[in-house]
């Protein structure tokens, strides 16, 4: 897996994002797995801050709009599954 920040890379908005809708992001972060490729970008509109989470397989993209109050929980309940994981790991 390979993480990209444009933090540490140095580099713009427009190379981790998929194509502009709306507003720029605040910040982006990019995933790359084997097939696949994860946008995260931290957005804003009227409503608020949202974490928008793309996935891209192979020109085909989903995304969901997390709403940044419940980012807390959604990383919390992410944490309890890699646990769970992990001691699944450690039983076999």
């Amino acid at each position: 897996m390979h993480l990209a920040t444009q933090e540490h890379t140095g580099m713009r908005n427009d190379d981790f994002e998929e194509p502009r809708r709306g507003n720029p992001p605040l910040h982006s972060e990019k995933i790359i797995t084997d097939r696949k490729i994860f946008f995260l970008d931290l957005k804003e509109n009227e409503r608020g801050r949202v974490i928008k989470i793309t996935e891209d397989v192979r020109g085909r993209r989903d995304t969901i709009m997390l709403p940044l109050e419940a980012a807390e929980e959604f990383l919390d309940a992410l944490q309890r599954i890699l646990e769970v994981e992990r001691d699944l790991d450690e039983m076999e």
